[in-house]
């Protein structure tokens, strides 16, 4: 019951103590996608996506905040992969749709557009594979800050810079997308200049996730084992775990 265990401590340890503002959920239609497509090669080419990290692989504790802890939320959750071969087993029960980078650079952009492409919603909301800790109050903030008209809604966090991968997207940021791929720049922000960009507000962003465990991720083999040491203290069996 780890899963279990896991949204009732984020939601125990980090209440929703948020804004109005950030509780007037639109419920605007709105695609999830996963990004794991990259080679990883400070992790040795592992998937990170099936590392474990609290007994678990983050897949499944991605695929529980995104379709339990927010059930309903997202028309379709999309897994965005390079090589499918690893994640074609897994699908016959899953809660996601394999979808295929088929882009020969790697980078969070190319799955970007891979999503927007493939997504059967006008905006999409993406998040990299090897962040265990997404905070459900902070997607929540992200989803009531978004309006029809808005083409990039994403965290800035305290040091002036944005998340680009814990952020929504619109469709209508293909053409500039691939414009900047047929140039080969593969910076995400480098077209935000051309489009609608909502930011989140810092507060209301720690509000969400005071301590910014959503964007703790597994880039290396010391990443990954204060990942593990983070869910051993923040998951921690607890007797009143089902209160």
């Amino acid at each position: 019951m780890m899963a279990e265990a896991v949204a009732h401590t984020l939601n125990k340890t980090y209440s929703l103590r948020m804004h109005s503002a950030y509780l007037n959920d639109t419920r605007l239609p709105c695609t999830a996608a996963i990004l794991a497509g990259g080679a990883a090669k400070r992790m040795g080419g592992v998937t990170k996506a099936l590392l474990e990290v609290g007994g678990r692989t983050i897949l499944d504790t991605l695929m529980h905040t995104l379709a339990v802890t927010l059930s309903g939320r997202f028309a379709e959750i999309l897994l965005v992969a390079k090589e499918p071969e690893t994640f074609q087993p897994l699908q016959a029960h899953a809660s996601w749709r394999l979808v295929l980078d088929e882009s020969p650079a790697r980078s969070s952009l190319t799955g970007i557009h891979t999503a927007l492409v493939n997504a059967r919603t006008e905006h999409v909301f993406i998040t990299a594979c090897d962040t265990p800790f997404l905070h459900p109050a902070l997607l929540t903030a992200l989803l009531a800050q978004l309006r029809p008209e808005d083409d990039v809604v994403l965290p800035k966090k305290p040091d002036g810079y944005f998340e680009p991968l814990c952020g929504i997207y619109s469709r209508r940021c293909l053409p500039h997308i691939e414009a900047q791929l047929e140039r080969e720049d593969y910076k995400i922000i480098r077209f935000f200049d051309k489009v609608r960009v909502s930011p989140l507000p810092v507060e209301a962003l720690l509000l969400a996730d005071p301590n910014l465990v959503t964007f703790r991720n597994a880039n290396t083999p010391e990443d990954l084992e204060l990942l593990r040491q983070t869910a051993r203290s923040l998951f921690k069996p607890q007797e009143n775990v089902h209160d």
